[in-house]
C-alpha cells in the first residue's frame, strides 16, 4: 500500500470553562475519572508514594486554609466504599457551539485494592442549546474480586445534528453538510481472566440511527446510504485484551492490546450482514531513569468487510471508542471503510510536585478509498502535532486535567480538553 501526504485539514476550536464542584460521600477522598477511561482497567497504583506530590485539593487547602481530605484518605480504600464525584462544565466547540456538560461518577472496589481493579459507573449528560444537540452516555466497568470477571458497558443516546464531509481521503472541506439524526448505542461485553494479564470475552453491540434528515443536498451520504432514514447494526463481538497497566487514568510503563471482532447479522436485527475488526495497541516507556517522564505510543485501527456498514457506522475521525483521536482535526473529518491511526506523546513534569506537567505529541491518520472494488486501499496520510499542559486533579488516583492545542494540515488547529490522559 502506498502512502503520501495531502493538504487537507480543518480546525476545531474548543474552549471549556470547567467548574469543579465535587460531591464526596462523607468527605471521603476525591476520585476523578475520564469518560474515555472506563472501558478497561482503572485502579489506583498502590505503590505510588504521594507524600511529595501536590494536586488541586492541596492547592485549595493551602489557599483557603481549610481541610478537604482527612488523614485517612491516603489509606487504601476498603471494598464496597463508594466514592462520588460530580464535575460540571461550560464549553464551546465547533460541533456543539456553547454547551453544558456534567460528569457524574461513582467508583468502588469489589475486593482488596491490591488484587482488584477499581470499578466505575459514569453518567455524562451534555446539552448544546444553540445546535440542539443532546448527548447522554453511560459507561460502566465493573471488576469482580481478584479481577476474575470484567463487565464492560457503553450505553449512549444522542440527538445529534452534525456535519459530514463525505467518504474517502479526498473529501472536500467546502462540501461539508449538516445531517440531523438520533442515535442509540448499546454495547455490553463480559470478559474473564485467562492467564497472566490476558482476558477474553464475548458481547453484544447495537448501533441504531433514526430520523436521519439531511439539511442540505448530501451527495456522498445519499449515494452511499441510498436515502435511508434509519439504519441498524446489530451483532455479537469477541474481545481479547492484554493489559499491564495498573492505573489507566495515567499509565506508567506497560503495554496494552485489544482486539474486537464484530459480526453484524440480519438474524439479530441488522439491516445487512457485515463485519469489522478493531485493533488497538498502547505502549508506555520510561526513557529516563532520573525523570518521571513517559514516552507513549497509541495505534487505533478499524477495518470493515463482508458487506457495507451503514454510513454513520463506518470508521471516522474522532469516532474511536473514546472520541480522543486526531487532536488537530474536527470530528468526522475523514470517513471510510477502514481507518488507520498512530500517535506518539511525550509526558513530563514541569513542577517537581507533579501539580503541573506538559506534553508534546504527533499523530497521523489515513482512511480507505471509496468506492474501491479492489478492497481496502490507503493512499493519503493526514499528520497532526501539538503541545499541552497537565494539571493534577487528584494525586491519589493520579488524574490530570488535560489542555491541549493541536494542529493539522492547511490551517487546521484547535484546543482539546480532557480529564485524565488522552490515551
Amino acid at each position: 500500500m502506498e502512502f503520501r501526504f495531502t493538504n487537507l485539514g480543518f480546525f476545531r476550536n474548543r474552549f471549556v470553562l470547567i467548574l469543579f464542584f465535587c460531591v464526596i460521600g462523607k468527605a471521603q477522598s476525591l476520585a476523578f475519572y475520564c469518560p474515555s477511561s472506563l472501558a478497561n482497567s482503572t485502579s489506583f497504583d498502590t505503590s505510588l508514594d504521594t507524600s511529595n506530590q501536590k494536586d488541586v485539593v492541596d492547592l485549595i487547602e493551602s489557599v483557603f486554609r481549610t481541610h478537604i481530605r482527612k488523614p485517612g484518605d491516603t489509606a487504601q480504600v476498603k471494598p464496597g466504599k463508594l466514592l462520588f464525584a460530580v464535575v460540571p462544565g461550560i464549553g464551546y466547540s465547533l460541533q456543539t457551539n456553547f454547551d453544558v456538560v456534567t460528569t457524574m461518577n461513582v467508583s468502588f472496589y469489589n475486593g482488596p485494592a491490591k488484587s482488584t481493579n477499581l470499578s466505575a459507573v459514569t453518567l455524562i449528560p451534555e446539552y448544546a442549546p444553540i445546535t440542539h444537540q443532546i448527548i447522554v452516555p453511560i459507561a460502566y466497568n465493573v471488576w469482580t474480586s481478584g479481577n476474575t470477571w470484567n463487565w464492560v458497558g457503553d450505553m449512549r443516546y444522542y440527538k445529534y445534528p452534525n456535519y459530514t464531509y463525505g467518504l474517502g481521503p479526498n473529501s472536500n472541506l467546502n462540501t461539508s453538510d449538516l445531517i440531523d439524526y438520533s442515535y442509540i448505542r448499546m454495547y455490553q461485553v463480559i470478559m474473564r481472566h485467562v492467564v497472566s494479564k490476558f482476558y477474553a470475552g464475548i458481547g453484544y453491540e447495537l448501533d441504531y440511527h433514526w430520523d436521519i434528515k439531511p439539511e442540505t443536498d448530501v451527495t456522498g451520504f445519499q449515494l452511499y446510504n441510498q436515502n435511508r432514514t434509519a439504519t441498524t447494526s446489530s451483532g455479537w463481538a469477541i474481545n481479547l485484551t492484554y493489559d499491564e497497566r495498573t492505573n489507566q487514568n495515567n499509565p506508567g510503563p506497560g503495554f496494552f492490546a485489544n482486539l474486537t471482532y464484530r459480526v453484524n447479522q440480519q438474524l439479530l436485527g441488522s439491516d445487512q450482514n457485515w463485519q469489522s475488526l478493531q485493533a488497538e495497541f498502547r505502549e508506555y516507556l520510561h526513557p529516563f531513569k532520573n525523570k518521571k517522564a513517559i514516552l507513549a505510543f497509541w495505534s487505533w485501527n478499524c477495518l470493515t468487510f463482508g458487506g457495507n456498514a451503514p454510513y454513520f457506522d463506518l470508521p471516522s475521525t474522532g469516532w474511536d471508542t473514546y472520541s480522543n483521536m486526531a487532536r488537530g482535526y474536527i470530528q468526522g473529518r475523514l470517513r471510510g471503510p477502514g481507518l488507520l491511526y498512530l500517535e506518539s506523546e511525550y509526558r513530563f513534569n514541569i513542577l517537581r510536585s507533579g501539580l503541573l506537567g506538559g506534553v508534546v505529541f504527533v499523530n497521523a491518520q489515513s482512511v480507505a478509498k471509496w468506492p474501491n472494488p479492489n478492497g481496502l486501499q490507503f493512499t493519503n496520510v493526514l499528520p497532526g502535532e501539538g503541545v499541552g499542559l497537565r494539571f493534577k486533579l487528584n494525586k491519589l488516583s493520579n488524574v490530570n486535567f488535560s489542555l491541549d492545542y493541536g494542529m493539522g494540515t492547511q490551517g487546521s488547529n484547535g484546543f482539546f480538553l480532557n480529564i485524565a490522559e488522552v490515551f
